[in-house]
């Protein structure tokens, strides 16, 4: 279940515009190293040399731009296909995969977090021994997404439309953040925190 038996692996997830990240912050600040899969995944498909190869053979030149990763054209284009996201996913992966068991060695804490915007999508849940899913009103994450992306609404919206609901997610989750007020979500980071340390000892 465990990437070692010497770490316990705390998922958080949530869908685009929850606050993720931000919460995770929060974790890192209580001490708790945390690994930020999608970062660490853009990272990846910048300088690995393999990655970027497959990715302009899938997507064509246009996967780079300036030898830089062409962000909103990828986006564009695995949200209009998903066999393409599927094969993207497959690529960068197993990579991002080998980086973090790399990370996990290193690393000396009760628990790692790691943040993960697809955990149950791809029915990873095994991989991890809690899951918090951090949730907000779909107005906030529009909200949100839209000044932090400077994209439209109706795209944000599209976007939340195609991941899996919250309710799904909180369902098979250990923990739940609820993010519309950073104040109250800080609140909460610091009981489940208090909760894992107490569960771990």
């Amino acid at each position: 279940m465990q990437e070692s038996k010497e770490h316990i692996i705390v998922g958080i997830t949530g869908g685009i515009g929850s606050g993720k990240t931000t919460i995770s912050k929060y974790f890192e600040k209580f001490g708790i190293p945390t690994y930020h899969a999608d970062k660490e995944a853009k990272a990846l498909m910048n300088r690995s040399k393999v990655i970027k190869r497959k990715l302009v053979a899938l997507f064509g030149e246009k996967a780079y731009q300036e030898n830089k990763l062409n962000r909103a054209f990828l986006r564009q284009q695995i949200f209009k296909d998903k066999a393409l996201l599927k094969q993207m996913n497959s690529i960068v992966h197993p990579k991002v995969g080998a980086h973090f068991k790399r990370w996990v060695r290193k690393q000396k804490a009760p628990y790692i977090l790691k943040e993960v915007a697809i955990i149950f999508e791809n029915n990873l849940q095994a991989q991890y021994d809690y899951i918090i899913t951090v949730v907000a009103d779909e107005e906030e994450r529009i909200k949100r997404v839209t000044k932090r992306d400077n994209t439209s609404r109706d795209t944000v919206k599209a976007i939340i439309n195609n991941q899996l609901s919250d309710q799904e997610k909180i369902k098979n989750s250990d923990f739940v953040i609820h993010n519309n007020s950073l104040e109250e979500a800080k609140l909460q980071a610091i009981t489940i925190h208090e909760q894992l340390l107490a569960t771990i000892k």
